[in-house]
């Protein structure tokens, strides 16, 4: 029920027919009574800048979700931004303080860490191989980095972004070992998928399986499918494993305490949640 009294979340991105929060967030809101909901609003590149300072005018705005393809561009448009944002490059999560001021944070990376951690995966000391260093890799590799490791390595089709991404890290965690330029698993404690590799059939995998130890912790972004060639594959190893869908329930209860809501579980959100995969 949407009141007199309803605080805006805006889920700001274009084009706006892919978009899951809604489907996620207002079931939870509905069964926890709070008068909240989650509205896309599908803008255009060239007219986002003067929107988003625009749409943060509204007196009951509580806050904006931000995804493709302004993930980028909004860390140029706020007033502070977190460690993350920096590694990352980019920005998810907007709000407002009382002073007016817009801050923003990165949480899709963060996601991915609450989900290995729960599943038991030490992190502190941990060494790390994260294949893919786009928008979702850099966002894992600067929430792992946070999270305490002590080494991880890059690896990007295009080496440049791999490099960038290396670059970034050492500037804001420099007690972290950071190499950027092979693949190879062997001798890792997680080994990260963020590629799109998977999403279509026959789509390579990522990295040599055979190279892979059955004690490697194996984490997926795909979505597409719940259990990847790529997941397949580690399971069959014996690898324990993270699938994709986890990152984007465990970033949510982030994002809540975030905008200062009562939080929840990934269980509880994926019990309530409307969407299908």
């Amino acid at each position: 029920m949407i009141t007199g009294h309803t605080e805006i979340i805006a889920h700001i991105g274009y084009p706006t027919h892919s978009f899951k929060a809604p489907m996620i967030y207002n079931p939870y809101f509905d069964s926890a009574n709070i008068d909240a909901i989650v509205v896309p609003m599908g803008c255009k590149v060239e007219d986002y800048p003067v929107f988003l300072k625009s749409v943060f005018n509204l007196a009951n705005i509580r806050g904006a979700l931000i995804t493709m393809p302004h993930k980028v561009t909004t860390v140029s448009l706020l007033d502070e931004v977190s460690a993350a944002v920096k590694v990352a490059g980019a920005c998810n999560a907007v709000k407002r303080l009382p002073d007016g001021r817009l801050v923003g944070d990165m949480f899709d990376g963060e996601g991915f860490v609450r989900g290995v951690l729960r599943k038991g995966l030490k992190l502190q000391g941990a060494r790390v191989l994260v294949v893919g260093s786009g928008g979702v890799g850099c966002a894992i590799a600067a929430s792992l980095a946070g999270a305490g490791i002590a080494a991880i390595t890059l690896y990007d089709v295009n080496e440049a972004s791999a490099k960038a991404l290396g670059g970034r890290l050492k500037e804001h965690h420099s007690r972290i070992e950071v190499q950027t330029g092979s693949n190879d698993p062997q001798g890792y404690d997680l080994v990260v998928n963020a590629t799109p590799m998977g999403m279509n059939a026959g789509d390579p995998l990522p990295i040599d399986m055979d190279r892979v130890s059955s004690n490697t912790f194996i984490g997926e972004v795909v979505m597409k499918t719940e259990v990847t060639p790529f997941l397949a594959a580690a399971r069959a190893k014996g690898c324990a494993t993270q699938v994709g869908t986890d990152m984007l329930f465990e970033q949510i209860p982030a994002y809540l305490e975030f905008f200062g809501f009562p939080t929840t579980t990934a269980e509880n959100l994926r019990a309530l949640a409307t969407l299908k995969y």
